[in-house]
This record gives C-alpha cells, structure tokens and sequence, in this order.
C-alpha cells in the first residue's frame, strides 16, 4: 500500500515508539501520587513541559498537554473564552475552520455566546481589513487556523496575532497541520496567546497534544476542581504518550528543513506528472503547506477517485466529510467559490518525509489511468 493521508495521521516513529516503551515500563506511576514513583514521573513529566516550551520559544508554565488536537481546540476556546466573559462574549472566526473548531463554536453559541464567521477571499486568506471591521467592544477571541487541512491554505497568523494584541482582543489559532513542520523560529517570533498541537501528525502516538496558552492570559477552564494539568484537563497524564509526543517534536524540528524541501519535491514532481491531463485540477498555491495537495478530477466525485486509488492500492484522503449517511461537498471549496458539484470532487493528497519520488510517479499515472478510463465510459454512455 503506498500512503499518502499524512495530513489525517501519520505512523509512530522509531524513536518515538521506543520513547513510549521506555517511558511505560519505567515510569508508569501517575504523576500525581506522592511517592517516590509519583514523584519521578512528575519530573519526567515537567522535563517534557520545559522541552516542548524550549522548542517553541514559550514559557512552560504556558504548555498544557491534552488528548489531541480536537481535544485541545475545544479545551483552549472554551477557557480563554470563558475567561474573557467579564468583557464580553463576541468571538470571530472563519468559515473553513476545522470541524473541531466549528462544534466547539458551536458549543458556545448554544451557551449564549455570538459567533461571527467571517468569509475568506477566493485565494482562501482572511482578509485582515474584514477581520478589523468585524471587532465590537465586547469582542474578546479570535481563533483562525494556521494551515487549512483540507488544502492547505496557510492565513498569516503572526500578522494577524499583532493587529489584534493592539486592540486588545485574545487570539488562539489551530496549528495541528503546521506544527513540527513550520521553522520553529515562526512559532518563536510569534506573540500568539493560544495555539494548538497534536502529536499523531508528526510520527507521535495518537490520542495526545499540547495547547499553549500565554501565562498572562486568564482562562477558566469548564471543570472546576480539577487537579491535572494545573486544572486545564480532567484525567490522569499519559506520560508515556507525551515522552513518545515530544520525542517526535524534537526529531521533526531537528529535520524540519530537510522535510519541508522534501514535501516541495513532491509535491513539484506530482505536480508535473499531471500537467498532460487537463480534467485534473489543481486546488492549492505556491504558497500553501507542500505537504497537503489538493485536486479535482472535473466530472468525477472525489470518492470515487478516492475508491479506485484505493483499489490500486494508494491510500488518499476525501474533502468529503460524512454526515448522516450523506456526503457533503469541501466546505473549503465552496468558501473558495466553487460549485457545490466541483466541491464534491475534491481529493486531498498529503506527504511527509517518508514519501518516495516512486511513490508519486505511481500516483500521477494511476490518476491519469483513471481519468482516461472515466473519460472513455462518458464517451460511450453519451454515443
């Protein structure tokens, strides 16, 4: 099977995995018990905090550890937003924010709060005018997304994080598709009060991740009481996981470079392998993320494409997302201005430092198989 869903999850690493075994055989005590077990997997746990912090540029005392990047979208918004009710409860966000993101939003509108999601423009950025113009006095969070998952648009966050600290508004963005594979001087530079990591997306376990959220800033958490993770999370650390997760951290910062150049080949040579084949389109910019290509094939629904790769044993992704039983078209490409058909086309193809130049040759021919083969049943269906 050759992968190409990086974007989705990615395997655990050597490292990573033997971080994780080390870490479970050695430290298995819970790091809040007081004995001298307890006591030794809290300071592995606080060695993890200050390296993750040490990585980014951050305070430690700024790093909460949590269940993953969904799970720690919906712990940092609800928090800062809750922790900003004494001025308001007036939030702007956009409208191609992860799912994660968007129940979240959700959650809090059903709980009295107002959401405004603003529009991108056709290039997929936010407009940082329209942005501006959407802060009322009682605006108190922002939170927009760093690289879009499902084509990897990328919103200048640092630039959006400045223009909002001088109007005094919280800004907390999802980082998960960018995090270990951004230069971690970005995150360094950045004066960001909130973003959100995940660990499965660069060869660490699943089922863990980290927010940041500037010690400066309040927050009140929705459990109160709640003794883990300085009160931010419920539920005992998996310290094995974060060993395993910052381990992963430090080896993709370290090749950070050398990964990113690599996505670029790839996504240059897939790129070209494609060029002959006018019905494939390609959805993505120059500047957007390397690692996330996102195409259409005019006239065919991306599932389909997506089962027939699959069939050739190449495993791609879907904008698709099901709900109910139904698919829904890329709410992506219907911000961008597409046609809800040519939103149901979409097929996102992502891929990391293991991808293989062989590995795309494969791809592009297997796609262009496809679109001849569709082309031909069209013809003879419309005789």
């Amino acid at each position: 099977m050759i992968y190409l869903d990086y974007a989705a999850t990615t395997p655990l690493s050597d490292s990573a995995l033997s971080a994780f075994v080390q870490t479970s055989k050695t430290y298995f005590q819970n790091t809040e018990s007081l004995h001298e077990g307890g006591l030794a997997a809290r300071d592995l746990l606080e060695h993890a905090r200050r390296t993750l912090a040490e990585l980014l540029g951050k305070d430690s005392e700024g790093i909460y550890f949590t269940g993953g990047g969904s799970d720690g979208n919906f712990l940092a918004v609800t928090s800062l937003a809750h922790g900003a009710n004494d001025k308001g409860k007036h939030i702007i966000s956009s409208n191609i924010e992860h799912p994660s993101v968007d129940y979240v939003l959700r959650f809090l509108e059903n709980n009295g709060y107002e959401i405004t999601r603003i529009p991108v423009q056709k290039n997929g950025k936010i407009s940082i005018n329209t942005l501006l113009s959407s802060i009322r006095p009682d605006t108190t969070l922002v939170t927009i997304q760093h690289v879009n998952s499902e084509t990897g648009i990328v919103q200048n966050i640092k630039e959006i994080s400045e223009r909002l600290k001088e109007r005094d508004v919280l800004f907390h963005s999802d980082c998960v598709q960018s995090f270990g594979k951004w230069d971690n001087r970005y995150f360094r530079s950045m004066h960001i009060d909130a973003f959100t990591m995940s660990a499965h997306k660069i060869h660490g376990p699943k089922g863990t991740g980290a927010v940041y959220i500037s010690p400066s800033v309040h927050i009140a958490p929705l459990l109160s009481e709640v003794t883990h993770e300085r009160g931010f999370r419920a539920g005992t650390v998996d310290l094995p996981s974060i060993a395993a997760f910052v381990t992963a951290a430090e080896e993709a910062f370290h090749l950070q470079h050398e990964h990113y150049q690599h996505a670029v080949d790839m996504r240059k040579q897939f790129i070209s392998s494609i060029l002959t084949d006018k019905s494939i389109v390609f959805e993505g910019h120059d500047d957007s993320s390397p690692f996330i290509i996102p195409i259409r094939t005019k006239g065919m629904e991306g599932q389909i494409v997506m089962q027939e790769l699959d069939r050739l044993k190449i495993a791609v992704s879907t904008g698709s997302a099901c709900k109910n039983g139904q698919q829904a078209p890329s709410k992506t490409l219907l911000a961008l201005g597409r046609s809800e058909s040519e939103a149901h086309e979409l097929v996102r193809i992502s891929t990391s430092h293991q991808t293989t130049s062989e590995e795309i040759t494969l791809l592009g021919k297997a796609l262009i198989e496809i679109t001849n083969t569709f082309r031909s049943v069209s013809e003879v269906i419309t005789r």
